[in-house]
């Protein structure tokens, strides 16, 4: 018997030139590219909800748990229930109400006795579950032995009372039920599907096939199946990620800022560590400025995220980097989301070098017009080296000579476009170094997932000298008494202290504390022996730098304010404060408004007023350390709510899970470097259907997985 290969058409045997020059083709395309039919217009909107639009799509859909199903003696009235049972009699019979379908009922039974079942509007079950038809049904049992069904399928004949039924997230419209009998239909499928992961891949992490993964799940097996499916969404994302970073190496370029010296001179960056800042460097300090220095000299641009814990001297790092521009002959920019943290970075900077004629200018939308026209003509000529500012630095009429560095503080806080605004104003066309800060230590699973094709740089050690911060729970008008009283302990030894309120305004529809009350009222009562200074977002930007400068001067005592003074603000001699409504926030905000004390010699205290039973505010109480709370707040919330899925459009995974999946994660990311760096364009055969399932994956998992 002729057991060549062969071919698709024709029947002729495909000789060997054939085969190596043929396109791969699934025989499961079309078995699995099929709509499935569910019955019904309600049922098929579901189903387009769900997106259960093709075969393949339906296969995936693995249920999300099992429940068991009760015998018929073990219902109880009133209760909604599933039972496993087999049909002895069916019939219809009319009903009197005009335009009502027959009434289909049928007696059904199990080892423990009958069952008097009713399905509404189906008349054609008659037919398609005759006697003998084994059947789950989902519905609520009524007096008199009666079962008004809700949803029903045909089952296997090894499932029975006490075993459990799979159950599949649904939709209005269409029932769990109803995919179970759908999925049977069509469950032979399966064993068509293609698998996108090359047998040695598998093999090392002893993950499933794909067709046998589908089958498992469906039969009750559901952990070892996501596993598989959640390993393969994982390693589209970690494949997308770096192979765009990849590229962007390869074909963009950036302009090289080497260690500039000239005979005789010292570098401009070496000089001002070694002889002009007012302390040493911490060990992370001088890794980061090491790592991003090395960066900068390279003909490629520049993408680190830096991440640092609350005080750890970010900008110190990022002032390196801007130092290097100006040495090479270039000019840098540093963008923040808000007026109060450019002005704050700006005062920063400026301390930060004494005595060194780096011309330095802010830019933000309350920069007068004289003035505006003055900076812009120093950019435009590149007489300015480092420029601070806000959004208005990537308005259009701001032009750069030689733009090399950017430094994009809280970057998670603008959106791609205007950090993309900015990299477009660069020196000759090229690309600039950008480096990315955040003060919100970002767990490792979703810098993985957000921030995978950026290198990152982490600052976990605090100055030296830096004071710990105590931090209580208060509830109660016994702990607000003892509070007020604390603070004004601090005060009358020459500290100072925020009051931090969720709201401006006072507001009916929410029991907080508005800051424009409670300043009036703090400023008559409790502290009316101190001075006492508010600041808010709605208030003119002289106005709050105007609060700002009098605080930091040591002119107020009391600063009460909202998140407006989140980040960036530095006051050493801050050592105090109460945060109202303190579950209004999340835990990496309140470690934020947290960081704003503890910044000098003295001792701090943080007293938060919330409930005392909130897991959030306990943790926040517990622990200092930002990077563990990062941790513990992707604990309590999931991935979802912590990166602001609806606002940014992070993906929802279909089956991978953070941080459950923080290994599988790790995983993928390794095989992805590997695959890589074998295969960088996915082009050997073994790769191919990995590369074309990935493709097809991009346009909903890969981009929704990039934040805005």
């Amino acid at each position: 018997m002729d057991k060549s290969p062969r071919g698709l058409g024709d029947g002729a045997p495909l000789n060997h030139e054939q085969l190596i020059g043929a396109p791969l083709r699934w025989p499961s395309e079309k078995a699995l590219a099929q709509r499935p039919k569910f019955g019904g217009r309600k049922a098929e909107e579901g189903a387009e909800h769900l997106g259960l639009t093709t075969v393949g799509a339906l296969l995936e859909h693995l249920p999300r748990d099992r429940r068991e199903a009760r015998t018929v003696a073990a219902l109880v009235p009133g209760e909604q229930a599933t039972v496993v049972v087999e049909v002895r009699s069916i019939s219809s019979r009319p009903v009197r109400r005009r335009g009502m379908r027959p009434l289909v009922e049928a007696l059904v039974f199990d080892e423990t006795g009958p069952l008097q079942v009713t399905f509404f509007n189906q008349p054609w079950l008659v037919k398609k579950y005759p006697p003998g038809t084994r059947l789950v049904l989902h519905g609520s049992y009524e007096a008199r032995n009666r079962f008004r069904v809700s949803s029903h399928a045909p089952t296997a004949d090894e499932i029975g009372a006490g075993d459990d039924v799979a159950h599949y997230p649904a939709a209005d419209g269409l029932s769990s039920t109803q995919i179970l009998a759908v999925v049977r239909e069509h469950l032979d499928a399966a064993r068509l599907a293609p698998d996108p992961l090359p047998g040695r891949l598998r093999a090392r992490h002893r993950l499933p096939d794909m067709p046998s993964a589908l089958l498992a799940g469906h039969a009750g097996q559901l952990e070892p199946a996501r596993q598989r499916l959640a390993f393969d969404e994982l390693l589209y994302v970690q494949l997308d990620l770096l192979r765009r970073r990849a590229r962007r190496a390869e074909e963009v370029k950036a302009p090289q800022l080497p260690e500039a010296v000239a005979a005789g001179e010292v570098d401009l960056v070496n000089e001002w560590i070694t002889q002009q800042l007012p302390f040493e460097l911490t060990g992370d300090q001088e890794r980061a400025v090491a790592v991003v220095l090395g960066d900068i000299a390279r003909g490629h641009p520049m993408q680190r995220l830096l991440m640092g814990e609350v005080g750890s001297g970010k900008t110190v790092v990022a002032l390196a980097a801007m130092l290097r521009a100006v040495a090479n002959g270039y000019q840098a920019a540093l963008m923040a989301p808000t007026e109060t943290l450019a002005n704050q970075h700006f005062a920063t900077l400026a301390e930060l070098m004494p005595g060194r004629a780096v011309p330095i200018a802010l830019l933000t939308g309350s920069t007068p017009a004289a003035r505006r026209r003055d900076l812009l003509g120093k950019l435009d000529s590149g007489e300015l080296g480092i420029i601070v500012g806000t959004h208005a630095l990537i308005e259009d009429d701001v032009l750069f000579k030689r733009l090399a560095v950017v430094v994009v503080d809280e970057q998670h806080r603008f959106g791609v476009r205007q950090r993309t605004a900015l990299d477009a104003k660069a020196a000759g066309g090229a690309a600039p170094h950008v480096l990315h800060m955040t003060a919100t230590p970002i767990p490792r699973t979703l810098a993985l997932l957000g921030y995978g094709d950026l290198d990152v740089t982490e600052l976990r050690e605090l100055p030296k000298g830096r004071q710990p911060i105590a931090t209580h729970l208060a509830s109660g008008e016994r702990d607000r008494a003892r509070a007020y009283e604390r603070i004004r302990e601090e005060l009358r030894e020459g500290r100072q202290a925020y009051v931090v309120c969720p709201l401006v305004e006072e507001s009916e529809a929410l029991a907080a504390r508005a800051a424009s009350a409670e300043y009036e009222r703090l400023s008559a009562d409790e502290f009316a022996d101190f001075s006492v200074a508010l600041i808010h977002g709605q208030m003119p930007s002289a106005q709050k730098a105007e609060a700002m400068r009098s605080f930091k001067a040591g002119e107020v005592d009391v600063l009460v304010a909202t998140t407006v003074i989140e980040v960036g603000v530095d006051v050493p001699n801050a050592t105090v404060m109460l945060i109202e409504n303190a579950e209004r926030y999340g835990l990496s905000q309140l470690h934020q408004l947290r960081g704003r004390i503890g910044r000098g010699e003295h001792a701090s205290v943080c007293i938060c007023f919330g409930p005392k039973e909130s897991e959030r505010l306990a943790a926040f109480s517990t622990w200092n350390d930002g990077f563990k709370l990062a941790e513990v707040d992707l604990q309590i919330r999931g991935e979802g709510e912590l990166t602001g899925t609806r606002q940014s459009g992070m993906a929802a995974f279909r089956f991978a899970s953070m941080p459950e999946d923080g290994e599988l994660l790790e995983r993928a990311r390794l095989s992805a470097r590997d695959i890589l760096e074998a295969d960088p364009e996915l082009k050997l055969a073994e790769h191919v259907p990995l590369r074309e399932a990935m493709e097809r994956a991009r346009g909903s998992l890969l981009a929704a997985t990039i934040p805005a």
